[in-house]
């Protein structure tokens, strides 16, 4: 299959980052010490802000604490990360200013796992701290395809969780699924790669986008 668009936006963690281990690491000792069934927690929070999954499920005032607390379980583990096969090449072979991030993480975490895993930091990088809305909400593409200087139609996202997908889709943008995260067919996009060894993109007046 090829793809053509005016750039392309990779989620971080699970896409570019293969940093599962390490989130739920943290995570679970965030559920030991908050007293959250760990379980659930697990369930829901991948691909989504931090404040997002905890806010419902406790107090105004433990929720901020805990948001702060799994942002230092996460910032101590970071440096435990890998690039998923075939991203550092990948990245490389874009255009500066073609290419972006978004990813639910915070910008000091999206820095430090992307330099431990060895990935470019993009001129585009849209965090937590960026928007009002996370995923699965559309503003989090949307920021990165006006920072990019195009329309969200125009975009060929990179997604591993259903939340980004859905932010990603209702941007306007075409996904492209990887499998690092969730089994094949957990959610919607055009097409379904194990990792980005399987993706080529070449330069032209658009970008061509390979599977």
């Amino acid at each position: 299959m090829k793809l053509s668009c005016d750039a392309v936006v990779f989620d971080s963690d699970g896409v570019l980052v293969d940093s599962i281990g390490v989130v739920e690491q943290a995570w679970e000792q965030l559920c030991a010490e908050f007293e959250l069934d760990t379980d659930e927690v697990m369930s829901v929070m991948h691909g989504v802000r931090a404040e997002d999954t905890l806010q419902p499920r406790l107090s105004p005032s433990r929720a901020e604490a805990a948001v702060a607390r799994l942002a230092d379980l996460e910032q101590e583990r970071a440096g435990g990360v890998a690039a998923v096969p075939g991203a550092a090449a990948l990245v490389a072979s874009i255009p500066d200013g073609r290419w972006g991030v978004v990813t639910s993480g915070s910008r000091r975490l999206a820095i430090t796992r992307l330099a431990a895993a060895g990935i470019a930091r993009p001129r585009v990088l849209i965090t937590a701290d960026d928007v009002a809305r996370g995923k699965p909400y559309p503003d989090p593409y949307l920021a990165a395809a006006a920072a990019l200087g195009i329309d969200a139609g125009s975009l060929v996202v990179f997604e591993d969780a259903p939340s980004g997908a859905a932010a990603a889709s209702a941007a306007g943008a075409v996904v492209v699924a990887l499998t690092t995260t969730h089994p094949r067919g957990s959610f919607d996009a055009v097409a379904t790669v194990d990792d980005l060894r399987a993706v080529t993109i070449e330069d032209g007046d658009r970008l061509t986008v390979s599977l």
